[in-house]
């Protein structure tokens, strides 16, 4: 496969422990806070963790793996909504391993299709569902969610 042009992405995009997530929705679905939770209980954990980049992510396929960046103007913050930036510790690329997409609460999309994968550059990755407002540790509920991509002792 060859690599590809780098293209900008509304999403969030963190690293905890060594898994890199791509963070999806639509603008006020709750991706940024949802990344924070996650960032939080990583570092609680005593893992690895990092912001790539928030709201707008460059994406780049290379070798097989999709690498995500912050542009340079936003590298480092997050918009907290209603509250405003915040600076918060950061990584200047990452190899993502999963989309993390919003789950439906009710309704015939309540429970995902089974090994669903969304396509980035010509990569299709395994995308784990969650209500981004619901749970108190989302990333207790994305461990169980994919256990592969989460190391025992990240």
């Amino acid at each position: 496969m060859a690599d590809g042009p780098s293209r900008t992405t509304h999403a969030t995009a963190i690293v905890v422990g060594e898994t890199g997530l791509l963070i999806t929705g639509p603008s006020g679905a709750g991706k940024t806070m949802l990344a924070l939770r996650c960032l939080q209980a990583a570092g609680l954990l005593g893992w690895h963790h990092a912001l790539v980049a928030d709201d707008r992510v460059r994406l780049d396929a290379a070798c097989g793996m999709l690498l995500a960046r912050s542009p340079a103007s936003i590298a480092g913050l997050a918009e907290v909504r209603g509250s405003g930036l915040v600076l918060v510790p950061a990584c200047p690329v990452a190899v993502i391993h999963v989309v993390v997409a919003p789950g439906a609460a009710s309704g015939a999309d309540r429970v995902p299709v089974e090994n669903e994968t969304a396509d980035f550059e010509g990569l299709a990755l395994p995308v784990l569902r969650i209500l981004y407002d619901a749970p108190a540790d989302p990333l207790a509920v994305l461990r169980l969610l994919g256990q592969r991509f989460f190391a025992a002792d990240a």
